[in-house]
């Protein structure tokens, strides 16, 4: 097995780069941190290149006959490589996948969908993509602006529901379009004087909803096209809710 000690190592420096979307993208890899990411995307059969692992954590797993290359690293690599504070020691090298050229096909439809607009806290990102897989949701979809899918951080986040549903990269004008001709309300989320209660919204089986950005809210754009714009009744003093959980509670609230 190969083994791997130094900062200067060409392979290290390659693996930083991962962190960066230019790096992930050039090198066609992305990088799952820790063993509850590397075994969700084993079972998701994600194609794994290389399995990277410390000495400590090579002698707790026995059997590794299942990862198509395997090799040493150091406890200083981990933590350089890392996006966390304290790594496990495993890391895997999953294969990017490849663009397609419309990336709206062979999408299911059938069930909501989560659609964020211009999302930029990784840890918003991975509670509203866990919450979408706990209530049932088909797919979440990046739209223009959110921060990328296979950021480290965001990966993380994500906790494994990135392999339970489908996510996709797109400009959500064309989601929302998309979804609309198939007959699928598309509901966004702002306070205005037409906007809803969304207790008051009895949701289709099919239908989109968007989240937008942390601090401005929704694209203009986007506004414009929804079908219909939902508020959360607030009970006490506060001014506002985390986009996380305000997904959550209208998520829930609308695939009921």
């Amino acid at each position: 097995m190969e083994k791997i000690n130094s900062l200067q190592n060409v392979h290290v420096k390659a693996w930083k780069k991962l962190q960066t979307k230019k790096g992930r993208k050039q090198q066609g890899l992305y990088l799952l941190d820790g063993w509850h990411l590397v075994n969700e995307a084993v079972k998701a059969k994600v194609s794994i290149k290389t399995l990277l692992i410390t000495e400590k954590q090579l002698a707790t797993e026995p059997d590794l006959t299942h990862f198509p290359a395997l090799i040493e690293i150091s406890e200083e690599v981990a933590s350089h490589i890392s996006a966390t504070v304290s790594p496990q020691g495993v890391f895997a090298l999953a294969v990017l996948p490849k663009p397609t050229a419309d990336p709206l096909a062979h999408l299911d439809l059938s069930r909501p969908w989560l659609l964020l607009d211009n999302v930029q806290d990784p840890g918003n990102i991975g509670t509203m993509v866990r919450t979408a897989d706990a209530a049932g949701f088909a797919g979440v979809a990046f739209g223009n602006g959110t921060v990328d899918i296979h950021q480290p951080k965001v990966e993380r986040a994500m906790q494994g529901s990135q392999f339970h549903l489908q996510l996709i990269s797109t400009d959500l004008v064309d989601f929302v379009k998309l979804l609309q001709a198939q007959g699928a309300p598309v509901y966004g989320s702002e306070l205005n004087p037409e906007a809803a209660q969304y207790l008051d919204i009895d949701a289709p089986a099919s239908f989109g909803l968007i989240m937008g950005n942390e601090g401005n809210g929704m694209s203009d754009e986007l506004l414009a096209l929804t079908d219909k714009n939902l508020y959360i009744p607030i009970k006490g003093r506060a001014e506002s809710l985390n986009v996380a959980i305000a997904a959550g509670i209208l998520m829930f609230g609308l695939y009921r």
